[in-house]
């Protein structure tokens, strides 16, 4: 598949926003870094939707950091290290656990609020972890975490949140190996822009979205990591993709997550005989690691020809007030959890690789940086240990501030400078354009959630292979310009994926093949990165 270098054409008109600091996304990771580079220059946060439309808001479990005094970054990292299935970058692992406790208490301190008991954080268990340190707000916590940077940033006078802004294309050179700005479209006006900064810092989330089933919202359409491809960037580590084992069962794309939290306050699964099952699978039952909970539900699906097994919260002390908005939400549905199975599913949740980035946020391209979900700092290894990801986004999101020095020494480009090295040539232009994009994506996520979801082999993911590549080459522009750009940055990103586990022959965490069976530690504790030559 010929990865062009651009989507989206530029003219000479197009109005150019100079800033100090450009970063593109507005969950968690986006809007820390935004308050920290907020202190040293100007900072423009560019959200694809309005600033409600992020993973963050919909993340339930909490932040984990090791903050109690019977705990220790040691133990965090021991946690870690188990559930990224040896593939964690060691490094990488302990700037996440020394540092999370200081940028937690930073949330804290900008108006982050969680749940306190007998005047202390009261911290849950979730699985995997052999500790309670997860710090929570009910079964909101993204939400309380979204409200208090959104008010932080909106009222520093260095920072301008601007919503309705997609990410096209990241201008730079790649020559050179460096980039200097953005070209976004305004869905409200329908125009294209370019922002130039010193530094460009993409927070754009996960992929979810190219699967027929997943727990993240539509604006998860893998951009910034598709645009940072066409740029010359690194991705890395995206044959592992994580899928959450209890999502609340629908035929709907967009599931709602039934937190990890509530199987460490003690909810059970129980398979179409009624029965537990967890204790076939792991010696931590309900508390294995996702990949393990999530093949053993599907597995329990497949033998009773069924499309959900159950999850019994009725023994959970206080269970409507613990996780409020899941009693709320199942109600909706019918469904009491103080009285009723919970129907659940797997579906995708979470993308463990990204843009490769050290541990400074710094891609292979100067200028460039990354953090949160779109980033792939080696953290999480195989597979993401529970509510370890809001962390990972104000960790390293700190992290990339750290270089300050660094990133104002940079010059911004000179405007004609941005015209002179674009080369309109370079614009993707599929073959024939006779699918539209709509359709292309329904059948993207249908093949991908078939042929590379949680339990994959060679001959599905060749016949994935073939389908990404069709539709790329005959995509319809169509009437909806953000829908085509979304789909070709869905299908760029879902090729990657396909290499990416094709060249895996084994199973690690969240990447399980079936004609490799078993996890190899002689041949395969490596990893590969993926750029456009």
């Amino acid at each position: 598949m010929i990865i062009t270098r651009y989507i989206g054409g530029l003219d000479k008109q197009t109005p150019i926003t100079p800033t100090d600091f450009l970063i593109i996304g507005g969950g968690i990771a986006g809007l820390f870094t935004a308050l920290k580079a907020a202190k040293y220059g100007k900072v423009v946060v560019l959200t694809k939707k309005t600033i409600k439309d992020s993973n963050t808001g919909l993340a339930q479990g909490g932040i984990a950091a090791a903050v109690h005094e019977e705990d220790s970054p040691f133990l965090h990292l021991e946690d870690t290290l188990e559930a990224g299935a040896g593939l964690c970058n060691v490094e990488a692992v302990d700037v996440l656990v020394s540092e999370g406790p200081d940028r937690v208490r930073e949330l804290m301190q900008a108006g982050a609020k969680f749940d306190m008991k007998d005047g202390s954080i009261s911290l849950a268990r979730e699985g995997a972890h052999s500790r309670a340190r997860i710090l929570h707000a009910a079964d909101a916590t993204g939400e309380a975490i979204r409200q208090a940077l959104v008010t932080s940033c909106e009222s520093n006078p260095d920072i301008t949140i601007i919503e309705n802004q997609f990410l096209i294309d990241i201008l730079g050179s790649k020559q050179r190996k460096e980039t200097y700005g953005a070209l976004v479209y305004d869905a409200k006006t329908g125009d294209k822009l370019i922002y130039i900064a010193r530094a460009l810092i993409v927070a754009t989330g996960g992929a979810g979205q190219l699967y027929k089933y997943t727990t993240n919202p539509d604006v998860a359409t893998a951009d910034g990591m598709a645009a940072c491809f066409r740029a010359g960037g690194q991705l890395s580590d995206l044959e592992f993709i994580q899928f959450h084992p209890t999502v609340l069962f629908s035929h709907d794309t967009q599931r709602f997550l039934i937190s990890e939290a509530v199987r460490g306050e003690g909810g059970l699964l129980y398979n179409a005989k009624n029965e537990r099952f967890m204790h076939q699978y792991h010696r931590m039952e309900e508390l294995a690691p996702r990949d393990v909970v999530s093949r053993a539900i599907v597995n329990e699906m497949a033998m009773s020809n069924t499309e959900y097994v159950h999850l019994d919260m009725r023994g959970i002390p206080g269970v409507k007030e613990r996780f409020p908005n899941i009693y709320r939400t199942c109600l909706k549905r019918g469904i009491d959890i103080t009285r009723d199975y919970v129907p659940v599913s797997p579906a995708a949740h979470y993308t463990m690789g990204g843009i490769t980035t050290n541990t400074y946020g710094a891609t292979n391209l100067h200028g460039l940086y990354s953090c949160g979900e779109a980033a792939c700092t080696g953290v999480h290894g195989a597979n993401r240990l529970a509510s370890n990801s809001l962390l990972e986004g104000i960790v390293f999101g700190n992290r990339i501030i750290d270089k300050v020095e660094e990133i104002l020494s940079r010059q911004r480009i000179r405007e004609e400078e941005i015209f002179d090295e674009f080369d309109n040539s370079q614009v993707y232009s599929p073959e024939k354009q006779k699918i539209d994009p709509f359709t292309a994506k329904t059948r993207l996520q249908n093949i991908m959630w078939e042929n590379v979801g949680i339990i994959r082999n060679e001959t599905e993911l060749k016949k994935a292979n073939q389908e990404v590549e069709y539709l790329y080459r005959n995509l319809a522009c169509g009437d909806d310009i953000l829908s085509y750009f979304e789909i070709v940055n869905m299908l760029t990103v879902a090729h990657v994926i396909i290499q990416a586990t094709l060249w895996r022959q084994e199973s690690r965490g969240g990447h399980f093949r079936s004609d490799y069976p078993t996890r190899d530690d002689i041949n395969w504790i490596k990893h590969k990165s993926f750029e456009v030559k």
